[in-house]
């Protein structure tokens, strides 16, 4: 199994295949009688939420007049949607709707996001894991088990040898520091836990304070800006904004989405506290909790 997975090739396939189809000027309708799924079928393979099988790839790139070389790029591209990430094991612990998530994080060069609301899973204690995914009265004792442990299985993302792990950029807002799960030892852990590897190479935590007042992430609310690298002769992955609810996500990377979450980043940087502040100030809850 692979950190990324088929995500990342499943994502490319599907932005070919949308961006030849629109070219093309070829109806929805004709494309999907032609491999002979379903409209919202077609939809999930171009948006990488699902797998383009080769011959599916081979009989749309001759649908959409597709140059020879262009074509054998998508066609390779679809056999790597085969591969297995890691989530793969651990079944419904992992939601179908953020399996691309994970694979495109496994994928990221550079991290950034903003969290208003919970610590990052990326830097959960297991006590913390726990405390936030039992708030779920529909899960049962052997799932939420099964919940942690893939949480903590995703971190390993951090500590990676190969390739190297992505940077880690977080901006939290001050108010999570205030909202502590019960038993203040774990609490305490949680927030040294954030110190300790907000002074690991590459992984940057700070704090916004609630003196900024309103600023623009006040609208955004949490997101996460992630950027791929160039592997090869293969253009790399957009910069793409993940925004999550309760039941699903958006994925966006046209270029004006991004750069208004790029305002928002600017602005984020300009109000946190750096990154000796935010540690003296996570240090001081801690002795306070005590």
């Amino acid at each position: 199994m692979t950190e990324g997975g088929s995500s990342v090739p499943r994502r490319q396939v599907g932005r070919l295949l949308k961006q030849a189809r629109e070219a093309a000027g070829v109806p929805v309708e004709t494309a999907v009688r032609t491999i002979e799924v379903g409209r919202n079928k077609l939809y999930r393979m171009e948006n990488g939420e699902a797998p383009v099988r080769q011959i599916e790839a081979e009989k749309l790139c001759s649908l959409y007049q597709v140059s020879a070389d262009l074509t054998e790029v998508i066609v390779a591209l679809s056999g790597e949607t085969k591969v297995k990430g890691w989530w793969h094991a651990y079944g419904d612990a992992v939601p179908a709707w953020f399996e691309l998530y994970v694979g495109m994080e496994g994928a990221a060069s550079r991290l950034r996001q903003f969290e208003p609301a919970l610590i990052p899973g990326l830097l959960q204690t297991e006590a913390y894991a726990q405390a936030i995914l039992s708030v779920d009265p529909n899960v049962g004792p052997e799932a939420l088990a099964e919940r942690v442990r893939a949480r903590l299985t995703r971190q390993r993302l951090l500590t990676r040898s190969a390739p190297p792990p992505p940077a880690l950029e977080i901006f939290l807002d001050e108010t999570v520091l205030l909202r502590p799960i019960h038993g203040s030892d774990e609490w305490c852990r949680q927030l040294a836990h954030l110190v300790n590897m907000s002074t690991k190479p590459g992984i940057s935590v700070r704090i916004l304070p609630r003196l900024a007042g309103l600023h623009l992430a006040n609208e955004s609310g949490a997101f996460v800006i992630l950027d791929f690298p160039r592997l090869g002769p293969r253009p790399p992955e957009p910069t793409t904004v993940y925004s999550e609810g309760l039941t699903g996500a958006l994925y966006l990377d046209k270029p004006q989405e991004v750069a208004a979450f790029e305002r928002v980043w600017l602005e984020l940087d300009r109000l946190a506290l750096d990154r000796n502040a935010s540690d003296d100030l996570i240090s001081t809850i801690i002795k306070e909790t005590v």
